[in-house]
C-alpha cells in the first residue's frame, strides 16, 4: 500500500488525522511544528510521539520529501532543479539569487492546459495538477531554502486551474502554524482564470501577477487562446473591485515580442487599460523556444515602452533575463528528461 504523505496537510487535516490514528487533537499541532518548523524529514524524528503511535503512523504515512533528481547550474548563479512529483512526473523549479533577495518559482501542474503560443510548457501538454506536498517540497527539499526571501509561482502550470491545492499550499507557507511567511513575500501569477483568480482574492493575501503580453483581445487571443474564455478586459474590470492601494500588490508580466505587441499603439492601450490600477508593469525579454517564430523585442524597443508607461503613470520595469544558458525557460528542462526516458525505453 502505497502510504500518504504528511507534507501539504493543514492544521485542521493533520488534527483529524491525529484523532483517527488514536492521538490526541493537539498532536495534528506537533506534527505540523515538525514538518513546517523543524522540517523533519523521517517521522521517526517526532520524538514528542511516543514510540509505539511513531511506528503506528509510519505504517501508513510518509513525510513526503522527495530530493531534486536533477540541477542545471547558470554562470549567472541561477540553478534549475528538476523534481520527480508523486505521480512520478517531472515539474521544475528555478533558484534566482540575488544581492538582497533569493528567489524562487515553484509549479503548480505537470505541463498545462492553457496553450500559450510562447510558452514550452503548454507545448507538454496537460499530465497532472500537483498536489500542495508536490508544491511545497519544491521549497522543502530545495538545498537553499534557508536562503529563500520570496517564492512565485510561475513555474509551470496554471495556479487557478489547480486552486484548491494552491490555496492549501499558500495556506501551509503563510500561516502561524506553518512555514509562518509574510504573504508579501508570495506572489502567484495567472493568465486570469477567473473563478480561481476570486477564491486567491478572497481567500489569500498573497501579491498577484496577470499575464498580460497585448491589451488587444484578439491579438492577445493568438498568443493566449484561453482569452476566448476568460478575456483580460473582464479581468482587469474584477480586479479594479480589489483594494491595491496598500501593501498587497498587483502587477501586469508583458513578454515584449519583435513586431508583435512593442508599437505605440500597444502602449497608449496598455496606459489606458491599467491607469485606474495601482500597479506594475513587467517587461519580460522573451526567451525563445523551438518550432515557435516569435522573436525578442530589440532593447529600444524594450526601453520605449518602459519610459512610455513610466512618463503616463504607470510604474514599469524591465525584468532581468536569468539563466538563459540552462533553459531557464519554464518547461524546457523537463521537457528534456522526459524525451529522454522515452528514447531510453
Amino acid at each position: 500500500m502505497e502510504k500518504e504523505p504528511l507534507l501539504g496537510k493543514t492544521l485542521s487535516e493533520l488534527q483529524a488525522l491525529a484523532s483517527e490514528n488514536g492521538l490526541p487533537s493537539f498532536a495534528g499541532k506537533q506534527i505540523a511544528q515538525w514538518l513546517y518548523v523543524q522540517h523533519a524529514t523521517e517521522i521517526a524524528q517526532m520524538t514528542n510521539l511516543s514510540v509505539p503511535k511513531r511506528a503506528s503512523l509510519a505504517e501508513k504515512y510518509t513525510v513526503g520529501r522527495s530530493e531534486p533528481v536533477e540541477v542545471a547550474a547558470s554562470a549567472d548563479g541561477t540553478r534549475k532543479y528538476l523534481f520527480k512529483s508523486s505521480q512520478g512526473h517531472y515539474i521544475e523549479s528555478v533558484f534566482i539569487p540575488e544581492e538582497d533577495r533569493a528567489t524562487l518559482c515553484v509549479s503548480s501542474q505537470v505541463g498545462c492546459k492553457m496553450n500559450c503560443e510562447f510558452c514550452q510548457t503548454g507545448k507538454q501538454g496537460f499530465a497532472a495538477n500537483l498536489s500542495a506536498a508536490d508544491i511545497l517540497n519544491q521549497v522543502f527539499s530545495l538545498p537553499e531554502r534557508a536562503q529563500l526571501t520570496n517564492l512565485v509561482f510561475m513555474g509551470m502550470g496554471e495556479p487557478f486551474d489547480n486552486t484548491a491545492e494552491v490555496l492549501k499550499a499558500l495556506e501551509i507557507l503563510t500561516a502561524p502554524y506553518g512555514y509562518a511567511w509574510s504573504p508579501r513575500r508570495i506572489t502567484v501569477s495567472t493568465i486570469g482564470i477567473i473563478p480561481g483568480l476570486i477564491q486567491f482574492l478572497e481567500k489569500s493575501q498573497c501579491h498577484l501577477a496577470i499575464s498580460l503580453h497585448s491589451p488587444y483581445a484578439n491579438e492577445r487571443m493568438a498568443l493566449m487562446p484561453m482569452e476566448k474564455i476568460y478575456p483580460i478586459e473582464k479581468v482587469v474590470e474584477l480586479i479594479k473591485g480589489y483594494d491595491f492601494r496598500h501593501q498587497r500588490r498587483v502587477s501586469f508580466e508583458y513578454i515584449v515580442f519583435d513586431h508583435v505587441n512593442d508599437t505605440m499603439r500597444h502602449a497608449r492601450e496598455l496606459v489606458r487599460m491599467l491607469r485606474d490600477i495601482p500597479c506594475r508593469v513587467n517587461l519580460i525579454r522573451f526567451h525563445a523556444i523551438p518550432g515557435v517564430d516569435l522573436k525578442e523585442a530589440s532593447e529600444e524597443k524594450m526601453v520605449f515602452m518602459r519610459d512610455y508607461l513610466t512618463e503616463n503613470g504607470i510604474t514599469c520595469t524591465i525584468r532581468r533575463s536569468r539563466g538563459e544558458d540552462i533553459l531557464a525557460a519554464c518547461g524546457l528542462l523537463s521537457t528534456k528528461k522526459q524525451e529522454e526516458e522515452r528514447k531510453a525505453t
